[in-house]
């Protein structure tokens, strides 16, 4: 293909091109209908021409587009089956493969950012990419000291495609329903935006990257790629083998899902506590299996790659997450509901039932609950289901819950990580990670709580 298109035009057409494409879809379909086919193979036949326009599309433009297609892609457990079926397939394309840049390109890159002699830094070069993604594409090289490395270029104006991306894919939310029922795509799309300028920016990316490789140097389970060198628009890091997320949950071992998911849960809730960093880009696409873990060579270990988007949670997760997550698993609703209000989950405006509050937490804490819970999408559609019935009690009540700004990251990494558990069908001990990582998840003894949270505690 040729270079990231950038005019806004022609980006334009091509994302408007989405909704109207399905609703042409649906008029052939009815056609068919007439002519005598059945509903059931016009029916798969339309949403598979659908999913592969979606891949098609989103995954030409790269940019915003395709940074929106991979976080609808960890969502699709949530969506019914006859749904998320023909989808499914498209939308983990995603994940892993783009369209190339071509090579002439990516040589113009590192030639303007790491010198015309850019060659002698490497003993080796692949021209060929061996993974794209939504701004950038990576090569594999050996660098000038012998060791294999990973070089990220980032896409020639990227900048301008995904924020052009991003505002017309909000103008067309409400239209792209039909591709994606039952969510709420423009609150995603304004969180992806805010969050463009710290992706393109690799400085920032080598930092959150650096400081996660040198936290896990040494961890058993976990391992982080070291940065070898950055420069503007171009990350060069060592080079990680294993097998991709996407693949496991393709046809992985219940060995290897079950290990998978249990790490991805302890890398999700250890990461805050121990850099103060949370990784939020978590899709299958930025993980990989590696070989090798504390049980010898049979076990794995989780390897994480693309730290371009990050939280900064200095003290780790909030602590008002643990602390309502066990009030609630102990049937606390006075005390749940007090701290949603102090937190701004109720807005002052509102006034809501305690208990109606609990019974609405409780089904979605379930894998909390247990020593261990096996995640499945069945588990997820069910969920997403009783939330978004609009005959449901717990429906008429998440309409009038508010997500503070603050918060709104960390929800939608702990959703899609969640997403991408139920994909693997992995069994999971997570009150485990949640008692070993979670600040405020376990109660403080008595006696070393500050004297006026027992002054307050005594009062209750």
């Amino acid at each position: 293909m040729s270079d990231l298109p950038r005019k806004a035009v022609t980006r334009t057409a091509k994302l408007a091109a989405l909704p109207l494409g399905f609703a042409g879809r649906a008029t052939w379909g009815l056609g068919k209908r007439i002519v005598g086919e059945s509903a059931e193979i016009v029916g798969r036949e339309l949403q598979q021409r659908t999913a592969d326009q979606l891949f098609k599309v989103l995954g030409e433009l790269k940019g915003g587009a395709m940074k929106f297609g991979q976080a609808l892609s960890v969502f699709e457990s949530a969506l019914p089956e006859e749904v998320a079926g023909p989808y499914r397939a498209a939308l983990t394309k995603l994940q892993e493969a783009a369209p190339p840049m071509p090579t002439r390109t990516v040589h113009a890159v590192l030639a303007e950012r790491l010198g015309e002699d850019w060659r002698d830094l490497f003993v080796e070069f692949e021209d060929k990419p061996s993974a794209a993604a939504s701004i950038g594409q990576v090569h594999r090289a050996v660098w000038h000291d012998g060791r294999e490395v990973a070089v990220k270029v980032q896409y020639p104006g990227a900048g301008d495609a995904l924020l052009s991306d991003l505002s017309q894919l909000s103008r067309f939310a409400r239209l792209l329903g039909p591709l994606i029922p039952g969510m709420d795509i423009k609150p995603l799309i304004t969180e992806l935006r805010d969050r463009v300028s710290e992706e393109l920016d690799y400085g920032l990316e080598a930092e959150a990257q650096q400081a996660h490789a040198a936290e896990f140097a040494d961890d058993p389970d976990v391992v982080v790629p070291a940065v070898v060198h950055q420069r503007e628009q171009v990350l060069v890091t060592e080079w990680i083998d294993g097998v991709p997320l996407s693949e496991v949950i393709a046809d992985g071992t219940r060995e290897q899902r079950d290990r998978a998911g249990q790490l991805l849960a302890r890398f999700l809730f250890s990461g805050p506590a121990r850099t103060g960093l949370l990784h939020a880009d978590p899709h299958p696409g930025n993980f990989r299996l590696l070989p090798g873990g504390p049980d010898g060579a049979a076990d794995w270990r989780l390897g994480v790659l693309d730290f371009g988007t990050v939280d900064r949670l200095p003290g780790g997760l909030p602590a008002p997450i643990g602390q309502s997550l066990r009030m609630t698993l102990d049937g606390e609703a006075d005390a749940v509901y007090d701290m949603l209000c102090a937190e701004g989950f109720v807005k002052e405006s509102i006034e809501l039932d305690p208990e109606a509050v609990l019974d609405y937490l409780l089904p979605i804490i379930e894998p909390a609950q247990v020593t261990e819970f096996t995640f499945t999408r069945g588990w997820m559609r069910g969920q997403a289901a009783r939330i978004a019935d609009p005959r449901s009690p717990a429906y008429q009540l998440g309409k009038r819950l508010n997500l503070p700004p603050s918060y709104l990251l960390i929800h939608r990494v702990t959703l899609s990580t969640i997403g991408v558990l139920c994909q693997l069908g992995a069994t999971v001990r997570l009150r485990e990670e949640l008692e070993g990582w979670l600040p405020g998840f376990v109660a403080e003894p008595e006696e070393d709580r500050p004297e006026e949270d027992r002054e307050t505690a005594a009062e209750a």
